[in-house]
């Protein structure tokens, strides 16, 4: 499922990053790859504010769409 259709509070696992070479690439450098855990801390603004690698980031709902989690 997408990390925009996700609980808060609810730990996941990255599955996969979707979108062009220039999206993936710059997930991954903010710390999104796969097997990575996420956890959604709030929504503010049509934007998830998530928790990953003991670092809390900011990205948008289109943005979250791209992110597969389980």
């Amino acid at each position: 499922m997408p990390l925009s259709a996700v609980e808060i509070g609810s730990p996941f696992q990255i599955r996969k990053i979707c979108g062009k070479d220039d999206v993936r690439n710059f997930l991954k450098s903010i710390g999104f790859v796969e097997g990575s855990n996420i956890e959604v801390i709030s929504q503010m603004g049509g934007n998830l504010i998530v928790k990953i690698k003991d670092a809390r980031v900011a990205v948008s709902k289109s943005m979250a769409s791209r992110i597969i989690v389980s």
